[in-house]
């Protein structure tokens, strides 16, 4: 009971959040600015604390750390909703910020510590996306605009329908999705 009242205050805010960053022109670059206070994004290569979270949960999968039936139950309203905000491209920075906190949460300590000790990068993610199948973006995916202004890198992304700072655009969708997809295979 205490889960599903957390969780409908957490749902309330994003939504009150939504509509305020209506009205704010700047989007933020789905959580690459969120800073966790477990998660480290120091090392050379390092994903962002979105991608650790979503790569890391798939990672826990089979393990004693793995997402229970009860976790996956408070957990998959916030992926979704975290999946729904990166297909807006609007979404504040604090809304993000608020799904990605409740998230960590979410989660035990063991189970963060875990993907800390995992120290997840751009290879492990490309290595995930080519076991599953996911073929990472050419032309203006990753690996594009070095060298750019940042105006110009934005309007790049742009016309390719990414959020500035993003990456991975493609392989980050799949991976919120395969995430969403074991949290409700798990969920009671």
């Amino acid at each position: 009971m205490k889960n599903s009242t957390i969780l409908l205050i957490i749902l309330a805010l994003a939504l009150v959040l939504s509509a305020c960053s209506s009205a704010t022109p700047s989007a933020v670059s789905m959580g690459d600015s969120y800073v966790s206070d477990t998660l480290d994004t120091s090392y050379e290569g390092a994903l962002s604390v979105r991608n650790q979270l979503s790569l890391g949960t798939l990672e826990l999968a089979g393990t004693a750390n793995a997402i229970t039936p009860e976790q996956a139950a408070t957990l998959l309203p916030l992926w979704q909703l975290l999946l729904s905000s990166q297909g807006s491209g609007t979404a504040a920075e604090a809304e993000i910020t608020a799904v990605l906190q409740s998230i960590e949460d979410g989660m035990t300590a063991e189970q963060l510590a875990a993907i800390k000790d995992m120290q997840l990068t751009q290879t492990d993610m490309q290595a995930w996306a080519s076991a599953n199948g996911v073929t990472l973006g050419s032309g203006t995916g990753q690996g594009q605009g070095q060298g750019m202004s940042p105006e110009a890198r934005a309007t790049r992304q742009a016309e390719a329908g990414r959020t500035p700072g993003s990456t991975g655009g493609g392989t980050s969708t799949a991976l919120l999705s395969a995430v969403i997809a074991q949290l409700e295979q798990l969920a009671p």
